[in-house]
C-alpha cells in the first residue's frame, strides 16, 4: 500500500492507521510527482491518494491515478478527497472496473471502514461514496429515474454504491435479506439495468448507467 496525501499530519495518521489494520505501507509521499516511480518500485496492491495535490492543488492526484492505471492495471486505486469530482478522468477510472474507489474524507467513519474499502479495491472491486453517485446522477434521465426511487431504495442504492453485498445491506439497514433483494430488483427495474448482476458487477452496472445518462 502506498499513500499520497499532501497534508503531512493526515498522511502520517493514515500510514499509522493502515499499519494498525495490518497493511504494509512501504512508501508514502506528499506530492503526486514521485508517486508513479514509487508504484513502479514497490508494486503495491493498491494506492490511496488525494485528488488535489501540489503544486496547483487541482487534479494532480487524478492524473497520477490515470497514469498508474495505464502502467499498472492490476493496482487498485482509492481516491480519498474532501471534494466531489465528476470529471471524465473519474468516470473513466470508475468505468474501467479494475479496482477503483472514491471516498469522501468527512464520511469515512473509522480505520476499519477504510481498511475494508482498501481490501475491496485491492481485490478488484468498486467502492463509491453515495454523494459521488448523487453528483454523477445529475443527468436529466438519471435524475428522473432517481426521483422514482423510494427513500428506502435510495438507502439501498447508496450502500450498493459502496460495494456492499445484500447481506451487508440488510445488516446496515436492519431489514431482512429478502427485503433487500426486493429493493434491488425494484431499483434496477427503475434504472433500466440488469437486475441479475451480483456484488461488484452491480456497482459497475450502476456506474455504467450513470455514464450513459
Amino acid at each position: 500500500m502506498i499513500v499520497a496525501e499532501d497534508s503531512a499530519i493526515l498522511r502520517q495518521g493514515l500510514v499509522r492507521l493502515l499499519a494498525d489494520e495490518g497493511f504494509d505501507v512501504p512508501a508514502h509521499c506528499g506530492e503526486a510527482g514521485p508517486l508513479l516511480a514509487l508504484v513502479d518500485r514497490h508494486r503495491p496492491d493498491a494506492v490511496l491518494l488525494d485528488i488535489r495535490m501540489p503544486p496547483t492543488h487541482t487534479d494532480e492526484g487524478l492524473r497520477a491515478a490515470a497514469a498508474i492505471r495505464a502502467r499498472h492495471p492490476r493496482t487498485g486505486i482509492l481516491l480519498l478527497s474532501q471534494y466531489v469530482e465528476t470529471t471524465a478522468t473519474v468516470r473513466a477510472l470508475a468505468d474501467d472496473g479494475r479496482g477503483f474507489g472514491y471516498l469522501l474524507k468527512e464520511r469515512v467513519a473509522d480505520a476499519e471502514e477504510l481498511g475494508r474499502s482498501l481490501h475491496r479495491v485491492a481485490a478488484g472491486e468498486t467502492v463509491v461514496d453515495p454523494d459521488v453517485v448523487a453528483h454523477l446522477m445529475a443527468g436529466a434521465r438519471a435524475a428522473q429515474a432517481l426521483a422514482e426511487l423510494t427513500g428506502r431504495e435510495r438507502d439501498v442504492l447508496a450502500l450498493m454504491a459502496q460495494g456492499r453485498s445484500n447481506q451487508a445491506i440488510a445488516q446496515a439497514l436492519v431489514i431482512g435479506a429478502k427485503t433487500v433483494e426486493s429493493h434491488v430488483r425494484s431499483i434496477f427495474t427503475k434504472l433500466g439495468i440488469d437486475a441479475d448482476a451480483q456484488d461488484n458487477r452491480r456497482v459497475l452496472a450502476v456506474l455504467a448507467y450513470l455514464r450513459d445518462s
